[in-house]
């Protein structure tokens, strides 16, 4: 007999395709793409807008804040209700608030828009758990990989599209393309998308408290959380920060930082290798590189050819590799941790994350101004030591046990 908040999964409805992969990951990339859209151009958008040097960052911590409470609350529900509408209701919403974005004047409006921008963009969270509940278990990590290299695509791309498009088109041009392509995704999303009721007959409510009780129950969880939160605080400072660097200090315009960070996306490769390590049983060797990789990619800054344009790419591509191959790492951890709570699971651990990048952008501004680039390496290097700490601890304890 099982309970509410334990029933069991139902079967896959239809076979998960290669197509049906690329789909996924490309919707989970042009999805995602909205979280990071503002980041290199808040030079441009915060003295249109009225806001001060060091609040800059506020538009981009922001956002991430709006995802983070979005995988709280919202994804949840993908345990609840039927996937696919609850994934276009949020795309609806997306859509709006980025009209809403390239439209707004006033700088409080603009911030509360990024809010919901964020809050609303998190159906990719859902895609994902939804492509690992279709997938065969024998090889769940390399589709999982697979979409999310499609996510970090996302991630990476929307940078130097963003840049290319505001130098040429101005920073609203952005927000609106960027909702014309969510209406695309919606009509992607309602065309193709398999659909899948969750068997859960528990509330809203009872979802909810059921999180409280999965963080307690799930050391790996956990851990997971911890290490990739730090990992993208450093990931979300760097990628704040080294556009006002290579503006100020190198005198690159927007389409030379959209170059920049169009090398960011080499890393991009990460995912899927790091899908079929986890497969093979080695998942806790990536992590400890992944961890290593990390800080040693901040630390190439702190040497003369480091400290160069070419130099902050390699840092950049470093730590791209890094932070990926760790998130994809514990999306196939934690997603072995319980089948019919993969939903909130992973809203769990995506959430430690972007409360960790939320963190990390909303420090970038006011760090850079007070310490200078000097202070940027610092914390990003410190930050991923921490999770090398605690990850050495952990199974130094557990090599003692066994």
């Amino acid at each position: 007999m099982t309970t509410p908040l334990t029933s069991t999964l139902q079967a896959p409805a239809r076979e998960l395709t290669r197509a049906m992969v690329l789909l996924f990951a490309f919707c989970c990339g042009a999805i995602v793409a909205n979280l990071y859209y503002a980041q290199p151009i808040v030079e441009l958008i915060a003295p249109d807008l009225g806001l001060s040097a060091s609040s800059a960052s506020l538009i981009v911590s922001l956002t991430q804040v709006g995802y983070a409470l979005g995988l709280l609350f919202l994804v949840p529900l993908s345990d609840l209700i039927e996937n696919r509408r609850l994934m276009i209701a949020t795309a609806v919403v997306a859509a709006a608030s980025l009209l809403g974005a390239a439209t707004m004047e006033h700088a409080n409006g603009f911030l509360l828009v990024s809010l919901i921008v964020g809050f609303s963009s998190v159906s990719v969270q859902m895609l994902i758990p939804l492509a690992a509940h279709l997938a065969p278990e024998q090889s769940r990590g390399q589709v999982v990989g697979n979409i999310m290299s499609g996510l970090l695509l996302g991630i990476l791309l929307a940078r130097p599209l963003s840049s290319l498009v505001a130098d040429h088109f101005g920073w609203r041009a952005v927000f609106m393309y960027a909702a014309v392509v969510m209406l695309a995704i919606i009509a992607v999303l309602a065309l193709t998308i398999p659909r899948r009721v969750p068997d859960h007959k528990a509330s809203y409510g009872q979802l909810l408290k059921s999180l409280v009780t999965l963080m307690g129950r799930h050391a790996v969880l956990r851990q997971r959380a911890l290490y990739q939160g730090l990992l993208f605080a450093a990931f979300s400072l760097f990628w704040t920060a080294v556009p006002v660097e290579l503006a100020r200090h190198y005198g690159l315009s927007q389409s030379q930082i959209a170059l920049f960070a169009l090398v960011g996306a080499i890393g991009a490769i990460a995912a899927p290798i790091a899908g079929r390590l986890a497969d093979a049983g080695l998942t806790q060797r990536a992590s400890l590189i992944a961890l290593i990789l990390a800080p040693v990619a901040f630390l190439l800054g702190l040497s003369k050819p480091g400290y160069s344009v070419i130099g902050l790419a390699i840092t950049g591509v470093l730590l791209d590799f890094a932070v990926q191959m760790s998130m994809v790492l514990g999306q196939r951890a934690i997603y072995a941790l319980d089948p019919a709570s993969r939903g909130r699971l992973n809203a769990l651990y995506m959430t430690s994350i972007f409360v960790g990048g939320a963190i990390g952008s909303a420090l970038a501004s006011g760090l850079y101004e007070r310490h200078g680039w000097e202070g940027v390496i610092a914390l990003g290097a410190g930050l991923p030591v921490l999770a090398l700490v605690v990850f050495v601890l952990i199974n130094l304890k557990r090599s003692q046990v066994d």
